[in-house]
């Protein structure tokens, strides 16, 4: 569905390659459109956001259909990672396993207090194979992600708020979509701002925190270890940035038009 600059990309029950492929071609065609402002990922199942895997169905796979199932879905959540607008999820109920690696791989996250998320995949004698195992400590602190991969520990809304998993955590209403209600207000405070500044925004700060991951936390304010300035000099010429600094002078809300 897409209004007003959001997009909500709604998940229900499909079986899990299928809805691998359709996600991906969704996620393809988002990354192209300059007119989205926001992605939000829903779902439209009561209670579960994303229970991850289908495991009977992944217990019909051989190794070799196994590793390309893993394969696919790491680099779905690659793709997700890397759409150039703000992503958000909403997580009104369970989000387990590589339902919660989806959550990772977006830039925010909201949640009602009754959802439960983990990445409980030693419990099933695997790892966290799409990407968690390398998000989850960047949100939480390395120690504290071990704590709950190791154990497999299942969280509620309101302690994955303290623990910097979500951003911010709801009671659940009457509708069961409290923490989609949070996400569309989240959205909408960003859907004023600067659309490029925004992406440029989203980009600098993904590529300092890869950095800082990559053998340079020592020293990752270096000129050449920095992103910043080469996203910062592609927002001056734009007229986005004209009319923010118009709009500041003349004391008026600025018309942002994204280009």
């Amino acid at each position: 569905f897409f209004f007003s600059g959001i997009v909500e990309v709604l998940m229900c029950r499909h079986k899990a390659r299928n809805a691998l492929v359709q996600m991906r071609e969704l996620v393809s065609t988002l990354s192209n459109d300059s007119a989205v402002r926001v992605v939000v990922f829903r779902s439209l199942v009561s209670g579960v956001f994303c229970a991850g895997a289908d495991l009977k169905e992944r217990a019909l796979m051989n190794n070799t259909e196994s590793d390309l199932f893993v394969h696919s879905l790491r680099s779905l959540m690659t793709q997700i990672a890397s759409l150039p607008m703000p992503t958000i999820a909403a997580m009104d109920g369970v989000a387990l396993g590589g339902g919660l690696e989806l959550a990772l791989a977006c830039d925010l996250r909201t949640a009602a207090h009754s959802a439960q998320m983990g990445l409980i995949e030693t419990t099933r004698g695997l790892l966290p194979g799409a990407g968690g195992s390398q998000r989850l400590p960047r949100m939480v602190g390395i120690t504290l992600a071990k704590e709950l991969i190791f154990t497999g520990k299942r969280v509620g809304g309101q302690t994955a708020l303290e623990m910097g998993l979500v951003n911010r955590a709801v009671e659940q209403n009457q509708t069961g979509d409290a923490a989609y209600r949070e996400a569309l207000n989240l959205a909408r405070e960003i859907l004023p701002q600067a659309p490029i500044a925004v992406r440029m925004a989203k980009e600098a700060m993904n590529r300092g925190v890869e950095a800082v991951c990559s053998h340079i936390i020592i020293f990752p304010l270096l000129p050449h270890c920095n992103p910043c300035p080469l996203y910062f000099f592609q927002v001056i010429p734009t007229r986005d940035r004209q009319e923010g600094m118009a709009a500041f002078l003349e004391k008026r809300p600025p018309r942002y038009s994204g280009e």
